[in-house]
């Protein structure tokens, strides 16, 4: 459909209905929450984990224009660092596949390694390597998972499969350089702990991996390399403790929690979690598990996590910082097939793990933008709150809303319903060592600011927009311009957030005081 102004304003109208963030809210029966920020007391440097790694799909999916295209906002906007991705070895780049070009005697062939790689570095991120899958003319069976049929055997010669892995090593090295690859995570498979992504048993990852990292290691001991990457936190001290008595290399430990993921296998039979604390307190278990362990202060990877709810976001980042070094959320492109090609782009209700779809910003997109505004250096703070400083001694906190909110568990996608339980709430911020009147600026993220979804309802919710529309959903998803505010006489400013729902409040440095 034509994009007018006409339009434009009917989508806008759309979000001035009752219960919306922008109807007017008197705050009578609202529950208030105090957050309190001291302005000059710096608990310690803030590292913008979330900033490390994002996920997607496959290697292949990599060389997409779409893809590429949603890449380019991640690294602008959010200054991501690393891309994760299945599937590097798979048959479909070529890598030691029998074809008709070899006569059907498969031989190693890095040449559409490369393209992906030189893409990615081309494109300002550095690859994560997740190797995976095994190449049919190293594997021992035929299982296979996915759209593009990644085989999920082990090898069928752990010897064969090092001297490949040597070889795959040393043709990354004579490309980018030894001192490149060694700021590379090398990462041995995904999931192996699920049948679905490893045939072998836990034993046979063991062995696999000890081959995987000596391998790795006798072509450079630099090159830092890393595992289970496991599902919901498992293997974690059987891994450490084999490689412990094994002498296998570990330079980091990775593994993948989601808020949806079933509880007892990560906590026991302990009384159930809001989903809103699954992944904070999985990597907390995690880390007291490897400080327990031979490999005490090696850096902890959540290699894998998801949420499309903007509070829970800042919620479960605020609270696994203390815990690990890196986090990638997944997935960052709807260029996306990993369980197949969806036939939509937008949806009612669970949308899927992608966090972008052909450019059209999501609101964990949006969040992920004003979590990339906060500062370096963190301040002491009570509440709901990320408070930071830059160098300048600008002041930028982040604030949120924590919702009910069901997070997708198994297929992704496959709910028409997003169910979310919370109320507006007023936010009393206090800043202690401000000036009184200071001006400040605030830009919200929830599922009206910062959220496609009301400008597609608004044009009749298609499945597959048109490029006009496409182009309009673009724009429509942006985060809104900042709203002016100024602190009160007691160095206080309020806000209202709807459920879900996060507010990025800046303060610049010269208009605060000791």
């Amino acid at each position: 459909m034509p994009i007018d102004r006409r339009h434009f304003l009917g989508a806008a109208g759309s979000l001035m209905v009752p219960g919306s963030p922008l109807s007017a809210r008197t705050g009578f029966g609202m529950e208030h929450v105090a957050v309190d920020v001291e302005t000059h007391n710096v608990a310690g440097a803030l590292h913008h984990v979330w900033e490390e790694c994002a996920g997607s799909d496959r290697a292949a999916i990599t060389l997409r224009e779409t893809w590429r295209q949603d890449l380019d906002r991640w690294v602008s906007e959010i200054g991501l660092k690393r891309v994760r991705f299945h599937g590097i070895l798979n048959d479909e780049l070529g890598v030691d596949a029998p074809t008709w070009l070899n006569a059907g005697k498969p031989r190693p062939n890095f040449r559409d390694v490369f393209e992906v790689y030189d893409g990615l570095i081309s494109h300002g991120v550095s690859p994560y390597v997740e190797l995976s899958f095994m190449p049919k003319a190293l594997a021992s069976g035929t299982r296979t998972f996915g759209f593009y049929n990644g085989n999920v055997t082990p090898p069928a010669s752990l010897e064969a499969w090092g001297q490949f892995i040597q070889t795959f090593i040393r043709a990354l090295a004579n490309r980018y350089g030894v001192a490149a690859i060694r700021k590379w995570p090398f990462e041995v498979w995904n999931e192996p702990n699920l049948p679905v992504f490893w045939a072998g048993t836990q034993a046979d990852y063991f062995a696999f991996y000890k081959a995987t990292a000596v391998a790795i290691k006798s072509v450079d001991q630099g090159i830092p390399v890393g595992g289970p990457s496991t599902s919901a936190t498992q293997w974690i001290g059987a891994f450490l403790d084999y490689c412990a008595a094994n002498n296998a290399p570990v330079d980091f430990v990775s593994t993948h929690c989601y808020a949806g993921d079933p509880q007892r296998p990560i906590f026991g039979d302990v009384p159930k979690r809001p989903q809103n604390d699954v992944i904070p307190d999985a990597v907390a278990q995690a880390r007291r598990t490897i400080e327990a362990s031979k490999f005490s202060g090696r850096p902890l990877w959540l290699s894998e996590w998801s949420s499309d709810s903007p509070a829970m976001m800042a919620h479960i980042i605020s609270h696994c910082l203390p815990n690990l070094q890196g986090m990638s959320h997944w997935a960052l492109s709807g260029t996306y097939e990993e369980i197949g090609v969806p036939d939509f782009l937008l949806k009612e209700g669970d949308n899927g793990f992608p966090v972008m779809f052909r450019g059209i910003a999501r609101p964990n997109f949006n969040t992920y933008k004003l979590l990339h505004a906060l500062g370096h250096q963190q301040l002491s703070g009570q509440g709901p709150v990320l408070a930071t400083r830059h160098a300048n001694g600008k002041v930028a906190i982040l604030i949120w809303n924590l919702a009910d909110v069901a997070q997708a568990m198994g297929l992704p996608a496959a709910t028409s319903t997003r169910i979310v339980i919370g109320n507006h709430k007023r936010f009393d911020i206090h800043f202690a060592g401000a000036q009184a009147g200071a001006p400040i600026s605030v830009r919200y993220v929830d599922q009206y600011r910062g959220s496609p979804m009301p400008a597609w309802r608004a044009m009749g919710s298609p499945k597959l927009p048109t490029e006009a529309q496409i182009v309009w959903l673009r724009h429509a998803s942006s985060i809104p311009r900042a709203s002016a505010m100024h602190l009160d006489a007691d160095r206080r400013v309020s806000v209202v957030l709807p459920p879900e729902g996060v507010a990025l409040i800046e303060m610049s440095g010269p208009n605060h005081h000791r």
